[in-house]
């Protein structure tokens, strides 16, 4: 079997034990460590807590041996998160010019599924950012921190995706708009999901500043609305943008705090699809208002642990 055909097969049944030692075979053939290391790390998850310390030091002096040259495959902007056998599985990339160039590199390494993309220096001082909750009721800014080119998230290949991450990255409405381009021009045409349509996870746009148009533009693509877990902290909501979260039929946790939601809002909540399927609901009184407050402490279809809190309050 090619090494391209086995990486895709392991993308999609990642627990598969077999091809990753058939993929370990492989690579031992082309002088990768690698393969010595899925073995290790195999080998130690069969033998007994007790026994495991011998192969875990085995297993770190391997790592260290070789991590550079692993990390050296990736491009200098990258900062490796966390790790899948030696191999990069989640990535950070600091936005930067050569952000878009460096990002789609990482995506050519076999197991990245986990994306953080990271403010630069360039946007500590956010001019449009600096306090939010100064814009006029009903207004929101649509425009990104002068330092991001908006136009240059739609280059970016996010199709294998499950995890993806812009905290602080201040894109406004029309960076939302740009990334839920990318992933309808990234879509698989065939239709058959290969190029990992609807596959991501979870989505955290903390302190983006995407407002309710923003969020409305990547709750209608397919991509982005198929996400689980869903931060968005602090991104000058209202109810008009939790009515936007309905198409986010999947979500079981959902961050919505320092938004200024309202009774509105609450209700807005309590009428998605998702609402008796939360598993954690993050949201402060200041957000929801006292009349808020109420209905969710007595809206049965939450599950206790939310209403609970929300009896507390």
């Amino acid at each position: 079997m090619q090494l391209a055909t086995l990486e895709q097969a392991l993308r999609e049944r990642p627990g598969d034990r077999a091809s990753w030692i058939a993929y370990a075979e492989r690579l031992t053939e082309r002088g990768d460590a690698r393969g010595e290391l899925i073995r290790l790390e195999q080998r130690r998850e069969r033998l007994p807590p007790v026994r495991r310390g011998e192969a875990e030091r085995e297993i770190a002096a391997l790592v260290e041996e070789h991590r550079k040259d692993w990390d050296a495959e990736l491009p200098p902007e990258a900062d490796v998160l966390e790790r899948r056998y030696g191999f990069a599985a989640k990535v950070r990339v600091e936005w930067s010019d050569r952000a878009p160039v460096a990002v789609n590199e990482v995506m050519r390494s076999p197991f990245v599924t986990a994306l953080q993309l990271a403010p630069d220096d360039r946007m500590d001082d956010a001019p449009w950012y600096e306090d939010p909750w100064d814009e006029a009721p009903g207004e929101e800014p649509t425009e990104p921190h002068p330092s991001l080119d908006a136009g240059a998230l739609a280059t970016l290949d996010l199709g294998r995706l499950t995890e993806l991450e812009l905290p602080y990255l201040r894109i406004g409405a029309i960076g939302a708009g740009a990334l839920a381009v990318s992933a309808h021009v990234r879509a698989d045409p065939s239709g058959t999901g290969a190029a990992g349509a609807g596959r991501l996870d979870a989505l955290d746009l903390r302190y983006c500043g995407i407002g309710d148009s923003g969020l409305a533009g990547l709750a209608d693509s397919p991509r982005f609305s198929g996400a689980r877990r869903l931060h968005l902290q602090r991104n000058m909501l209202t109810a008009e943008g939790v009515r936007a979260l309905h198409r986010f039929d999947r979500l079981t946790e959902l961050d919505l705090r320092y938004n200024d939601l309202g009774e509105e809002g609450v209700r807005a909540l309590l009428a998605a699809p998702f609402a008796g399927s939360l598993r954690r609901l993050l949201l402060n009184p200041a957000d929801t208002g006292a009349g808020g407050a109420r209905m969710l402490a007595s809206a049965t279809l939450l599950p206790p642990g939310i209403r609970s809190y929300w009896r507390s309050v």
